[in-house]
């Protein structure tokens, strides 16, 4: 961490269902998308079944958040519509709540509608790729639900967000974007609040490593960070490999993150994720 970093208090707690808890130690959230068509083939789950075991072994491994997500945004991924997206992630959640009750659930959404139904099955987070802007309720909704809410970094839609990354001054830029919502939301109740500036969401390769190189500068919105570099394209393209072989690139860069003051790593892969902040510690000392 930089010297200048310092200067700003991270808000280092979360309430989540009416548990204090701490991120001193960095977390874990676990990927779990009932999807067909999701980025990486090896986060597609369908079955309950499936989605149990998954969950189960996830937890096992060290996942302190299980997310769930039926919306695929990967660039050209098909729309889908509400009743869709709920009959998928509804069934899961529930199935999850029900066989491991003390587990944090998080929503993989951007509709307002679904965020309020899987909260209600058994959610008890609210993650938002679109930071919002796809729909005009999710603050509001967010505040009433009292959850905890992840605000990503997002500009246009997942079809339209490749051709909206010219920035004046990348980071200024985001860091602004992102503290008009934060006061929005602030002013309409949501107590917790995590940042995630968006990695590969209207963003250019190399404006990703520039975020990474930088990921402490969000800290002046004295907001947990959290990380989503898992086997994105800005690891396999650099090494010439697809999103099945980015798992040591991923490992790699979570580890940049870590060191850069990120609080939570949302990966597809638990276990080396949960033994790379292990590591972390070990290296702090």
């Amino acid at each position: 961490m930089k010297a200048k970093d310092n200067l700003f208090s991270v808000k280092s707690t979360l309430n989540l269902r009416g548990n204090l808890v701490s991120l001193d130690t960095p977390k874990v959230m676990g990927i779990l998308n009932v999807t067909p068509d999701s980025f990486y083939e090896g986060s597609r789950t369908t079955s309950l079944a499936d989605i149990i075991v998954k969950a189960g072994q996830m937890l096992k491994e060290g996942a302190f958040i299980l997310d769930i997500g039926g919306y695929s945004t990967r660039p050209g991924a098909d729309a889908i519509s509400i009743e869709t997206e709920l009959e998928r992630v509804l069934p899961a959640i529930e199935a999850i709540h029900k066989t491991f009750p003390d587990a944090y659930i998080s929503i993989d959404t951007f509709r307002s509608v679904v965020a309020k139904a899987a909260v209600s099955a058994g959610a008890s987070l609210v993650n938002d790729v679109s930071g919002g802007n796809l729909d005009d309720q999710m603050f509001k909704t967010v505040a009433s639900l009292k959850v905890p809410y992840i605000l990503m970094h997002m500009r246009g839609t997942p079809e339209t967000m490749k051709t909206l990354t010219d920035y004046d001054h990348l980071l200024n830029d985001i860091t602004a974007e992102l503290s008009i919502k934060c006061s929005t939301l602030k002013y309409l109740g949501v107590a917790d609040i995590i940042i995630d500036p968006g990695f590969g969401f209207a963003k250019t390769i190399e404006q990703n490593y520039d975020i990474l190189r930088n990921l402490g500068y969000f800290k002046r919105l004295k907001l947990p960070i959290l990380a989503g570099l898992s086997r994105k394209s800005m690891i396999y393209k650099r090494l010439d490999s697809t999103a099945q072989e980015a798992l040591n690139g991923t490992t790699a860069l979570n580890m940049a993150a870590l060191m850069n003051g990120a609080s939570i790593l949302r990966v597809h892969d638990v276990k080396e994720a949960a033994e790379t902040i292990k590591l972390y510690q070990a290296y702090k000392g």
